[in-house]
């Protein structure tokens, strides 16, 4: 069996590479940044940092979700202030620990009650960013209102979650880079789901470390023993001969990702019998990973803060009907992730670490590694081939 290799250390730890990263890939992709319900009225607003960038994702009076630079055309100001721009409004996790948010966390940075209005010179936008009052201007003389809307980032929306694109003009639709994917996973209602609850992991490593570790199970083995134990098949030869399209099988009796592997929630309705008793994921370039099991979700977002350096949001999704029980406690899954994703983030920063070191080039992949080779061909596609 053959090694392939991997990218090389310069792509994991280089200012330059990050730079590109975020010219070429993160504002010319669609990148998740949320849930609809997070800005549920008119006037809610989030205030987002995608690879530096301060955005504001805007609920409309009409209902409609706008994404805004914030910037204003004047000066440049910021728009929004003294707010912390990464996205949670809950306290920071330290390295690779997390605070367990209480049911309910989530929701918008702040709301728009009249406006968009600059704390500058007090230009001030309606919510679609148009330009609505310049203090003391009169139009004509080469100012016009309409030549000075703020600028725009595309919004799009599938299954609840929102992505933006900020630069609106380049490459194609959201469903043509999510691909595949929604059909694959068609029978599970995320539109229809909730949040119950979010952790927050402030992870040291580069972004690609951490979607190249979830794409394999080669590590799961050695690094997952609580999983192994719900889905023992990980332990099989590094996971090689797994059906990941038709879903990873849990063991005799389980159906879930908990300890037990099951629970007392009800699996959602509408789905085929290998949904009902088997776990499936999705990976989402740039920065979403999506896994399901039969009556919940956990959904991860990434968000890069440099090359060494990665916020991973994740939410966790149930169906109203089991939240609105007097019973429901979302603690078994919650904690099952939980010493999951802390076991790869361990891992993950011990990888950014020892690529750090001077005797590192790179690496290489495994056979049963094969899908983290994706990331290699989904960066040579934006920005070229490695020499």
């Amino acid at each position: 069996m053959s090694l392939e290799p991997t990218l090389s250390r310069d792509h994991y730890l280089t200012d330059a590479a990050f730079e590109r990263e975020k010219e070429r890939v993160f504002c010319a992709q669609w990148f998740s940044v949320g849930r609809e319900e997070e800005v549920p009225n008119p006037g809610d607003y989030l205030l987002l940092d995608v690879a530096g960038e301060s955005i504001l994702l805007v609920r409309s009076r009409e209902g409609t979700l706008h994404a805004h630079y914030n910037v204003c055309r004047h000066r440049g100001s910021q728009l929004v202030l003294g707010v912390d721009p990464k996205p949670l409004r809950e306290s920071a996790g330290v390295g690779a620990k997390a605070c367990l948010g209480a049911t309910g966390v989530t929701g918008p940075s702040g709301t728009f009650t009249s406006g968009i209005k600059c704390p500058y010179h007090a230009w001030t936008y309606s919510l679609d960013g148009g330009l609505r009052t310049a203090p003391y201007l009169e139009e004509g003389d080469g100012f016009r209102k309409e030549d000075l809307p703020l600028y725009p980032a595309a919004v799009s929306c599938w299954g609840g979650f929102v992505f933006l694109k900020l630069s609106p003009g380049e490459g194609g639709t959201l469903a043509e880079q999510l691909g595949g994917a929604p059909e694959r996973i068609k029978r599970y209602p995320l539109a229809e789901l909730r949040i119950a609850r979010r952790i927050r992991y402030d992870v040291a490593a580069n972004w690609k470390v951490i979607l190249e570790n979830y794409n394999e199970c080669y590590h799961c083995g050695s690094v997952h023993p609580e999983l192994c134990r719900v889905v023992p098949a990980f332990r099989q030869k590094g996971g090689m001969d797994l059906d990941w399209d038709r879903g990873v099988p849990h063991r005799e009796g389980a159906w879930t990702f908990t300890m037990s592997g099951t629970t007392t929630r009800k699996p959602f309705a509408g789905l085929d019998q290998d949904e009902l008793t088997r776990h499936k994921g999705e990976l989402m370039y740039p920065n979403f990973m999506l896994s399901l099991s039969a009556e919940h979700a956990a959904a991860f977002t990434l968000w890069p803060h440099d090359p060494g350096h990665t916020t991973v949001l994740c939410d966790f999704l149930f169906h109203p009907g089991e939240m609105a029980r007097t019973d429901f406690d979302p603690a078994d899954a919650v904690e099952f992730w939980d010493i999951t994703n802390r076991q790869d983030w361990v891992i993950c920063e011990s990888v950014q670490r020892g690529m750090s070191s001077r005797v590192f080039q790179r690496g290489f992949y495994a056979p049963m590694e094969s899908l983290s080779l994706d990331i290699r061909r989904y960066l040579e596609g934006r920005l070229g081939r490695e020499e």
